[in-house]
């Protein structure tokens, strides 16, 4: 089973053990993250997407947060 790759809006942990969002990819070579929480202006970049865990989708997020 291969892993779904991180889309725009996803939860992600990255292989440094951080959880981030992904904010933007650009053109398809480099993921544009941002911490979970925080400071939202905080951002950082990978182009290995591969060592991106998707935790939960953005799908799956906001779903969640209009049943609570």
């Amino acid at each position: 089973m291969t892993r779904a790759q991180a889309e725009v809006g996803d939860l992600v942990e990255g292989a440094d053990g951080r959880h981030a969002i992904v904010t933007d990819i650009k053109q398809g070579t480099a993921w544009v993250l941002r911490p979970e929480s925080g400071s939202p202006t905080t951002q950082w970049e990978t182009d290995e997407p591969d060592t991106l865990h998707v935790i939960e989708t953005r799908t799956d997020r906001l779903s969640r947060k209009k049943t609570t």
